[in-house]
């Protein structure tokens, strides 16, 4: 039996292309793909952000922000929830023309012990999606681009802060996450689970662009009961974590 999701097609045109609906933004290479909004509207309130973009979907507005940071240009963008969507908002800051990318957010945890906050640089994406399918041929994980993981290791290591390299697992359906599954996933050497870092990391190798992501502990997914552990009331290492993030990715 064929699945239609294994049918990978390698042709680089598609009938809707960003890079033909899309026009650059001349000098904007580098950019945050942040998933904390409330530290995206802190730097709007506080005046770093000026707003050089606005892309829209049928939720709405969905803008690109441009920061100064050492002197230096950055984008900075919510890419939204959930792979699919994750993807095509890589799609169109890549027409934007950034080339150099690093997403900071946040990730359920496999291992009880990796405390809230602790960081987590993924390598490696099981592929338990559906979208980077579409860019990559069928295989069980996707990478992280190396140039942008080592420019993180750089920078944590700069900072003394302490984190992990490991493998993470990128799911559709965060209310399937059954305990075999979570074992099944623990047992090939995941630490966390997201819902976008495969997709980031496939559309990411057939754009020939560099992206990394650099993740915080959240809740805890590994006991017989599901613990949330407060995690989205962490607002000081949010931001902590976009600020390492942007010092990475200008270091590329």
């Amino acid at each position: 039996m064929d699945y239609p999701i294994l049918e990978f097609d390698p042709s680089p045109d598609a009938l809707i292309d960003a890079r033909r609906l899309i026009k650059p933004i001349a000098g904007l290479t580098h950019c945050v793909f942040c998933f904390f909004q409330e530290v995206i509207d802190k730097l709007v309130a506080d005046g770093q952000a000026t707003l050089v973009a606005e892309h829209r979907s049928e939720m709405g507005r969905h803008p690109l922000y441009e920061v100064q940071r050492a002197g230096r240009r950055l984008a900075v963008f919510h890419p939204g929830i959930g792979a699919p969507f994750a993807a095509a908002a890589l799609e169109e800051v890549i027409a934007r023309g950034c080339r150099k990318f690093v997403a900071c957010g946040g990730a359920g945890v496999l291992n009880k012990d990796l405390a809230v906050g602790h960081l987590v640089v993924p390598e490696r994406a099981v592929r338990d999606e559906g979208t980077s399918y579409h860019y990559l041929a069928p295989s069980r994980e996707a990478e992280a681009t190396a140039e942008a993981v080592a420019a993180i290791r750089a920078t944590l290591d700069g900072h003394g802060v302490p984190y992990l390299v490991g493998k993470t697992w990128t799911t559709d359906a965060f209310y399937r996450e059954t305990a075999g599954r979570i074992a099944h996933r623990r047992a090939e050497g995941c630490v966390t689970v997201e819902m976008e870092a495969a997709a980031f990391f496939a559309v990411a190798s057939f754009r020939g662009v560099s992206f990394a992501q650099v993740l915080y502990c959240g809740d805890d997914v590994s006991g017989a009961v599901w613990d949330s552990r407060q995690w989205h009331s962490r607002a000081e290492i949010r931001e902590n974590v976009f600020e390492l993030a942007a010092e990475a990715c200008l270091r590329m």
